[in-house]
């Protein structure tokens, strides 16, 4: 009974193993990943914004048009900055007139320069020839002080008169200047009412119609570039630190069903968004499809490292991060590069060994 009992089990035992799933390990390449979700934006994208406040007289432009940098692409109105520059242009003109015309404020202290001058000679004339008498013991004290007092006078009367005429012409000279600059701030502000591209691009987005209000807190349209297009990719914060510029980038788009694109990382932002924890990073397409739009979705795989022929099981089979099923049963093994799929096995078993899945 014992024997029969012996065989029982050995039978039992035997029935498991064959029903069992079992495999080998196997020999191929591996490339670990780091999986991201992936928009495509053209480069160089970026709102345009009016820096004037005003009614949307019309779109110059059209979504989809390409244009070039400089080139207008919406026309605002706003009459006060028109009536302000006429009125700094009326300004201006009698800042000059003030200055340089006939009217001129420095004609009339010129002439009265001019009359002071003549009092001025013929009081000194006067004076001195009065000293001169009273130096001989001609004339009166009186006589003598009154030719005195008038040379003085007419002397610190031109004097003031000149003084004047300098300052004056100092302030004239400034009012103009200002004048001046006042006009060319207003027209200035007359085509700030232009909104014009920044780059050489096309139109993807015109956000107001004619006759919507225009302020300088909303945008007006978006543009970027026409051919080049950024891959952008948000990368979890745990494996950030695996990314590197000009690593390999296996791209698949929604719109393009299965066909795998081929990508390269260009750059890295190093701000972590706080409020999904990732780190934003763009890549370029090695050879991009004929035709692409923003926004268009997709997933990608960042290559980070790849070994040719090397062992390796699936990752389903492993049994506590490090341990497999064998036929003299758990087993300890080395392991290193992994995926999604694969797991590298440096040491532990050979590729002979059978694995049996674990239950």
């Amino acid at each position: 009974m014992k024997y029969l009992a012996s065989i029982s089990f050995f039978i039992l035992f035997n029935s498991c193993s064959n029903t069992q799933e079992k495999i080998r390990p196997t020999e191929q390449d591996l490339t670990e990943s780091v999986y991201t979700s992936v928009t495509i934006q053209p480069d160089s994208l970026y709102k345009a914004y009016a820096i004037v406040a005003g009614i949307l007289d019309k779109n110059i432009v059209e979504e989809g048009d390409v244009v070039a940098k400089d080139q207008a692409i919406s026309q605002i109105i706003n009459n006060t900055p028109i009536l302000n520059s006429q009125n700094a242009k009326l300004s201006l003109d009698l800042a000059k007139e003030n200055y340089n015309g006939s009217a001129a404020i420095l004609s009339g202290i010129k002439e009265e320069i001019e009359a002071a001058n003549l009092k001025f000679k013929n009081d000194s004339i006067n004076f001195f020839r009065q000293q001169n008498l009273w130096s001989q013991s001609i004339g009166s004290k009186a006589e003598f002080d009154a030719k005195q007092l008038n040379y003085q006078l007419s002397q610190n009367n031109l004097a003031l008169l000149i003084n004047k005429y300098n300052q004056t012409k100092n302030q004239l000279s400034t009012s103009v200047k200002q004048a001046q600059n006042n006009y060319q701030t207003s027209l200035i502000s007359t085509k700030d009412f232009t909104v014009k591209s920044a780059i050489n691009g096309k139109v993807y987005a015109l956000y107001k119609a004619s006759g919507e209000l225009v302020n300088t807190m909303e945008p007006v349209a978006s543009i970027g570039s026409a051919s080049t297009f950024i891959i952008e990719m948000l990368v979890d914060e745990v494996d950030i630190v695996k990314i590197s510029n000009k690593q390999d980038v296996i791209i698949t788009l929604d719109a393009y069903g299965g066909k795998v694109l081929q990508g390269e990382v260009s750059k890295i932002y190093p701000k972590k968004d706080e409020r999904n924890q990732t780190f934003k990073v763009e890549a370029v397409f090695v050879n991009p499809p004929k035709v692409l739009y923003p926004g268009l979705s997709g997933e990608a795989n960042i290559v980070i490292y790849k070994k040719e022929n090397i062992l390796t099981i699936p990752r389903s089979y492993i049994i506590n991060n490090n341990q497999v099923k064998t036929e003299d049963g758990l087993v300890t093994i080395t392991t290193g590069l992994e995926n999604m799929e694969f797991v590298e096995v440096i040491s532990g078993i050979t590729k002979d060994t059978y694995l049996y899945k674990p239950e």
